[in-house]
Protein backbone atom coordinates (compact mmCIF):
# COMPACT_ATOMS: atom_id res chain seq x y z
CA UNK A 1 0.00 0.00 0.00
CA UNK A 2 1.21 3.68 -0.92
CA UNK A 3 2.44 5.92 2.18
CA UNK A 4 -0.47 7.56 3.47
CA UNK A 5 -3.03 5.34 3.83
CA UNK A 6 -5.52 4.64 6.32
CA UNK A 7 -6.58 1.71 7.95
CA UNK A 8 -9.81 1.45 5.54
CA UNK A 9 -7.39 1.49 2.59
CA UNK A 10 -5.80 -0.96 4.12
CA UNK A 11 -8.89 -3.45 4.38
CA UNK A 12 -9.74 -2.35 1.01
CA UNK A 13 -6.66 -3.39 -0.69
CA UNK A 14 -6.95 -6.89 1.49
CA UNK A 15 -10.30 -7.48 0.33
CA UNK A 16 -9.84 -6.65 -3.39
CA UNK A 17 -6.60 -8.55 -3.33
CA UNK A 18 -7.97 -11.83 -1.65
CA UNK A 19 -11.10 -11.84 -4.39
CA UNK A 20 -8.79 -11.88 -7.19
CA UNK A 21 -6.79 -14.59 -5.82
CA UNK A 22 -10.04 -16.65 -5.03
CA UNK A 23 -11.24 -16.01 -9.23
CA UNK A 24 -7.94 -17.20 -9.94
CA UNK A 25 -5.25 -14.12 -10.56
CA UNK A 26 -1.80 -15.07 -9.56
CA UNK A 27 -0.69 -13.24 -6.65
CA UNK A 28 1.28 -10.76 -8.24
CA UNK A 29 -1.90 -9.63 -10.38
CA UNK A 30 -3.64 -9.75 -7.56
CA UNK A 31 -1.74 -7.21 -5.88
CA UNK A 32 -1.72 -5.25 -9.07
CA UNK A 33 -5.41 -4.86 -9.23
CA UNK A 34 -5.77 -4.43 -5.52
CA UNK A 35 -3.38 -1.48 -5.91
CA UNK A 36 -4.91 0.14 -8.82
CA UNK A 37 -8.30 0.03 -7.07
CA UNK A 38 -7.45 1.29 -4.31
CA UNK A 39 -5.26 4.08 -5.45
CA UNK A 40 -8.21 4.89 -8.06
CA UNK A 41 -10.87 5.67 -4.70
CA UNK A 42 -8.54 7.54 -2.80
CA UNK A 43 -7.80 9.55 -5.87
CA UNK A 44 -11.70 10.14 -6.11
CA UNK A 45 -11.74 10.37 -2.30
CA UNK A 46 -8.77 13.30 -2.82
CA UNK A 47 -6.39 11.45 -0.40
CA UNK A 48 -3.42 11.17 -2.75
CA UNK A 49 -1.29 13.97 -3.86
CA UNK A 50 -1.93 13.50 -7.71
CA UNK A 51 -4.75 12.00 -9.74
CA UNK A 52 -5.80 11.83 -13.09
CA UNK A 53 -8.93 13.53 -15.29
CA UNK A 54 -10.84 10.35 -15.23
CA UNK A 55 -10.29 9.50 -11.38
CA UNK A 56 -11.91 12.50 -10.41
CA UNK A 57 -14.15 13.16 -12.98
CA UNK A 58 -15.95 9.67 -13.50
CA UNK A 59 -19.54 9.48 -13.10
CA UNK A 60 -19.07 6.27 -11.07
CA UNK A 61 -16.13 4.71 -9.36
CA UNK A 62 -14.58 1.36 -10.36
CA UNK A 63 -16.47 -0.54 -8.08
CA UNK A 64 -20.08 1.17 -8.51
CA UNK A 65 -19.17 0.40 -13.08
CA UNK A 66 -19.05 -3.09 -11.97
CA UNK A 67 -17.86 -3.61 -15.72
CA UNK A 68 -20.51 -1.61 -17.71
CA UNK A 69 -17.68 -0.69 -19.56
CA UNK A 70 -16.20 -3.96 -20.90
CA UNK A 71 -16.27 -4.61 -24.10
CA UNK A 72 -17.32 -1.14 -25.48
CA UNK A 73 -14.33 -0.01 -26.98
CA UNK A 74 -13.46 1.51 -30.50
CA UNK A 75 -15.03 -1.66 -32.17
CA UNK A 76 -17.53 -2.74 -29.16
CA UNK A 77 -17.92 -6.41 -28.62
CA UNK A 78 -15.40 -9.38 -30.45
CA UNK A 79 -17.62 -11.20 -32.94
CA UNK A 80 -17.10 -14.27 -31.10
CA UNK A 81 -18.46 -12.80 -28.11
CA UNK A 82 -21.53 -11.84 -30.59
CA UNK A 83 -22.09 -14.82 -31.89
CA UNK A 84 -21.98 -16.28 -28.44
CA UNK A 85 -25.26 -14.29 -27.77
CA UNK A 86 -26.56 -14.85 -31.24
CA UNK A 87 -26.13 -18.63 -30.05
CA UNK A 88 -28.02 -18.07 -26.92
CA UNK A 89 -31.18 -16.21 -28.74
CA UNK A 90 -30.73 -19.22 -31.01
CA UNK A 91 -30.79 -16.72 -34.25
CA UNK A 92 -31.05 -18.54 -37.42
CA UNK A 93 -27.87 -18.54 -39.79
CA UNK A 94 -25.42 -16.65 -36.86
CA UNK A 95 -23.14 -19.65 -38.44
CA UNK A 96 -22.61 -17.43 -41.51
CA UNK A 97 -22.90 -14.19 -40.20
CA UNK A 98 -20.45 -11.50 -40.66
CA UNK A 99 -19.87 -8.95 -37.21
CA UNK A 100 -22.01 -6.52 -38.93
CA UNK A 101 -24.44 -9.04 -39.67
CA UNK A 102 -24.28 -10.66 -36.26
CA UNK A 103 -24.88 -6.83 -35.09
CA UNK A 104 -27.65 -6.01 -36.90
CA UNK A 105 -29.12 -9.72 -35.71
CA UNK A 106 -29.03 -8.76 -32.28
CA UNK A 107 -30.31 -5.40 -32.81
CA UNK A 108 -27.69 -3.29 -31.78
Amino acid sequence: MPAGSNAKRERQYEHIKKSAQERGESAGRAKEIAARTVNKERARAGESKTSSTTSTRDPKSASQRGGTRSHSGAQGPTKDQLYAEARKRDIEGRSSMTKKQLQRALGR
